[in-house]
């Protein structure tokens, strides 16, 4: 069979490509940006398309010779009708004319009219556009998803397990979730796709496991090696917090994760496993099978780490400015004197540092985490160089004037490699 794996640069349908290729199949993978797949997939075709954007004519293009259409694509928190609803709607139109086989959309157990979530609205409308576009179908809603690696909110499960010497207890007491490896999922997507008996059906993959948030928290945390810890229940409010600060950071933690959490995702794994006459594994055959190495105790330590190191830099940045503007003006006429510029372009170069460090700050607050550390880097090297030029005796400031620069640009690269979502 030849498959079309749209969104295969994700968490998911970098699984499902792998779990596919390696079950003989021919496969696609589609992505908005295709350079890391195509390295990574070295005899796999990729193909550069948008869902957002993309027209019933690109998409024809695409499909020529495909038999079955996996769509992964999702988002969680931007442009979920263009991804979820309006995109597809072109895509399936197409896959129509083609004659492809089958589309297999992998939508969310979270999909259900009483999750009044953004993003399960928007999958529950997804799933409709496609039972409705004529096309033979399949939809599986999967609890979530796991493997040697995490995004969204499996990441942030290793992040709680990963916390030193406590054990935060989430106030999610009702929430429920079975877990499943994403490579079961691949090989689940493969066993409905080419089989008659699935098409028009709806399924709930899960795993053999039905758990807590905290119960997952906990089987992380042994399985990362990490003493019990004490246990400490988190805030309804500190959460509340936590996701309006990641929504206005762009970082992991965000109100729709958390959301999405509460509205658990637990499913019927037995009932499941008797549809497909094959189970997929618990969580804790899982994390038997993958012993935690050393990266993975990196990653759960990092986690909030990670967001605490970017917020430092705007609080950083932000500090610079204010301090600048109150107490910058006798250093930066040194600066001047030595250069031997006029005394008139004190204030403005005050004023233009400020500027210009404010723009960071905010720069730090959107989701370009490249484009922020390049220009941190050329700004903190810039004011490095002109500085050691200009006043050389700041490197033997008691203080560290100059010599912090260095672990500045430090955790300036390390923040830089932490924020790749991807």
């Amino acid at each position: 069979m030849r498959y079309l794996v749209l969104g295969a640069t994700g968490f998911i349908g970098r699984h499902i490509c792998a779990a596919l290729l390696a079950a003989g199949q021919e496969v696609t993978g589609a992505a908005r940006r295709t350079g890391v797949l195509a390295r990574a997939f070295p005899s796999m075709r990729v193909v550069p398309i948008d869902l957002a954007t993309a027209s019933e004519g690109d998409w024809l293009r695409v499909l020529a010779g495909i038999d079955i259409v996996v769509n992964v694509a999702g988002q969680l928190n931007r442009d979920l009708d263009a991804v979820h609803v309006e995109g597809p709607i072109r895509l399936y139109r197409a896959a129509r004319q083609v004659g492809v086989k089958r589309v297999v959309l992998i939508s969310a157990i979270s999909a259900r009219p009483d999750v009044t979530t953004s993003y399960a609205s928007s999958k529950l409308a997804g799933e409709r556009v496609l039972r409705e576009s004529g096309v033979s179908w399949t939809v599986l809603r999967p609890s979530i998803v796991v493997a040697g690696g995490s995004f969204g909110g499996s990441s942030v499960l290793r992040g709680l397990a990963g916390l030193p010497f406590i054990a935060p207890q989430v106030p999610m007491t009702e929430a429920r979730f079975s877990p499943i490896h994403a490579r079961d999922l691949g090989e689940a997507v493969r066993r409905v796709a080419e089989d008659e008996r699935f098409a028009a059906t709806t399924l709930e993959p899960t795993g053999a496991e039905t758990l807590s948030v905290n119960e997952l928290v906990a089987a992380y945390r042994g399985w990362l090696g990490f003493a019990p810890g004490i246990p400490i229940r988190v805030p309804t409010a500190a959460l509340a917090v936590a996701g309006a600060v990641g929504e206005w950071l762009g970082g992991p933690i965000a109100t729709t994760t958390l959301q999405q959490l509460r509205a658990g995702n637990g499913g019927d794994p037995a009932g499941f496993a008797a549809e497909l006459g094959w189970a997929p594994r618990g969580l804790t055959t899982i994390l038997r099978d993958e012993p935690a190495e050393v990266q993975d105790r990196w990653h759960a330590r990092l986690f909030f780490l990670a967001i605490a190191s970017r917020a430092s830099l705007v609080v950083l940045w932000i500090g610079s400015a204010i301090a600048g503007l109150l107490f910058g003006t006798p250093m930066a006429l040194q600066f001047a004197t030595a250069l031997g510029l006029p005394a008139t372009l004190v204030s403005p170069l005050v004023v233009a540092t400020a500027v210009l460090d404010l723009a960071i700050a905010a720069l730090l607050l959107t989701r370009h985490s490249r484009l922020a550390a390049i220009v941190q880097l050329a700004v903190v090297g810039a004011y490095t160089i002109g500085l050691t030029l200009a006043l050389p005796g700041l490197w033997a400031d008691p203080f560290g004037a100059l010599l912090k620069n260095i672990p500045v640009i430090m955790l300036i690269a390390v923040n830089a490699v932490l924020s790749e979502a991807r």
